[in-house]
């Protein structure tokens, strides 16, 4: 059944692409974007252009103030704004690919990038940047990042912003328990263990077990290991014993330090079960800022990056990097990039990040005052653009990468909570999987 599912997504996949090749190009002047499949032109630089915001209403009035700062500064642009809920960005995209009716510009994430890449829709970015008053002021983690997932040959997307992993952690109750903050990983088995009575249903940490808990078990593995490739030749590290070992470690947390209904939490039942105050430390990225501060106050907790090893040494999975792209069947590609160019400068993306509560992709963004008072947000960037931090790139372009990481295997992380499955069998099973995945994905490029 599984296979099934993934072989008509690859069709899925191949039938865009070949729709794509099929659409004959339609002239429409320099008032935005072509038909799919047109490879577009550079158009005059003015006229107008279309965004599409792949976080509709989320985040539409900062997209908006910032088109308004565009546009002031370029009087000759009129930017289209249209707000695409996220949850329906990567059918919309499909969609358009098909049957037409591109913006010139618009927000894709890396999760998505690989699909609306394949079928040909985006343009590389890779000269632009390079002439750019953008270049050598982008986290390189951040654009390695990008180029990964487009495939690693060309960069299809400027980021504009990441999240990152953070260890969430009560200040009072480490206080109390004589504990210190739990910046490595031995320091947090040990907090873990020293703040869990479960007679006063109190514990050290919770753990993810429901919906996303892949990428935080990834995470916790990788980084206590020091491995720092997804890839060995053309096999994953996955199932290294080296990984095997640390993710034993993790999830043999369940029920031992951490609640029994954690199995089935996702991450909004986690926030709000860590918020109640009777969980020493959460591992959850930095958009939950805002709800432990209202449930907790600003002494209670502090938000670290995840753990390093004992001897300091940082490895972290990479994180979600959301971007801007530029399609190929724009007619104006030339006032399309000025958009780009301007939304990534450090005024507006830290405007923008500011907003968002997220680490700008401009490095000179990331050192601005609001960064500097939001303490996690800081620390994550810090950790994100440290010159020793290794970032474990998580394999994006797969085609098959959600839903192996998602509906295939996290009802195996539940098996394995629960002892039906050991973790050498999750891992192994993974690890088949992606090895297929990455070999299928090869033969096809």
């Amino acid at each position: 059944m599984k296979s099934s599912i993934r072989r008509s997504r690859r069709a899925a996949v191949a039938v865009a692409l070949g729709s794509v090749l099929a659409l004959t190009a339609t002239a429409c002047g320099d008032d935005g974007s072509g038909s799919a499949g047109d490879k577009g032109n550079e158009g005059s630089g003015k006229g107008e252009i279309t965004f599409w915001d792949n976080n509709g209403g989320v985040r539409t009035d900062i997209w908006k103030e910032i088109i308004a700062d565009f546009e002031k500064k370029n009087p000759d642009i009129k930017v289209n704004y249209v707000g695409i809920p996220a949850a329906s960005a990567q059918s919309k995209y499909d969609t358009a690919i098909q049957g037409g009716g591109l913006p010139d510009v618009g927000g894709v994430g890396t999760a998505m990038l690989a699909e609306v890449a394949v079928q040909g829709a985006l343009d590389p970015l890779d000269s632009r940047l390079e002439k750019s008053s953008l270049n050598g002021k982008l986290s390189q983690n951040l654009l390695d990042s990008s180029r990964a997932a487009g495939g690693g040959d060309k960069l299809y997307q400027i980021p504009t912003s990441s999240n990152n992993g953070t260890l969430w952690y009560r200040t009072d109750l480490f206080k109390k328990a004589g504990l210190d903050a739990p910046t490595t990983w031995s320091k947090f088995y040990e907090a873990a263990d020293k703040l869990t009575d479960k007679k006063k249903n109190q514990f050290g940490f919770t753990i993810r077990g429901g919906e996303g808990s892949i990428a935080p078990a990834l995470d916790a593995s990788y980084s206590q290991s020091g491995i720092t490739s997804f890839w060995n030749g053309d096999k994953t590290t996955v199932n290294d014993p080296k990984i095997v070992a640390a993710f034993e470690k993790y999830v043999a947390l369940y029920k031992k330090d951490t609640p029994s209904a954690d199995v089935n939490n996702d991450f909004t039942k986690m926030v709000a079960q860590w918020d109640s105050g009777t969980i020493g430390m959460l591992s959850h990225n930095l958009g939950s800022y805002q709800d432990h501060l209202k449930a907790l106050g600003a002494d209670k907790f502090r938000g670290l990056p995840n753990p390093t090893m004992d001897d300091g040494t940082r490895v972290q999975i990479s994180n979600p990097v959301d971007g801007l792209s530029v399609f190929k069947s724009s007619k104006n590609k030339a006032a399309a990039w000025k958009f780009v160019e301007f939304a990534v400068s450090h005024e507006e993306n830290s405007k923008f990040n500011e907003s968002a509560g997220q680490i700008p992709a401009n490095t000179e963004a990331a050192k601005d005052a609001w960064i500097q008072k939001a303490e996690p947000t800081k620390l994550a960037a810090e950790a994100l653009n440290g010159d020793g931090t290794k970032i474990v790139q998580l394999p994006y372009y797969l085609p098959d990468w959600n839903t192996i990481s998602k509906a295939d295997n996290e009802p195996n992380f539940q098996k394995v909570l629960l002892g039906k499955m050991t973790a050498k069998e999750f891992l192994d099973t993974l690890a088949d999987q992606l090895n297929k995945a990455q070999a299928d994905w090869k033969k096809n490029h």
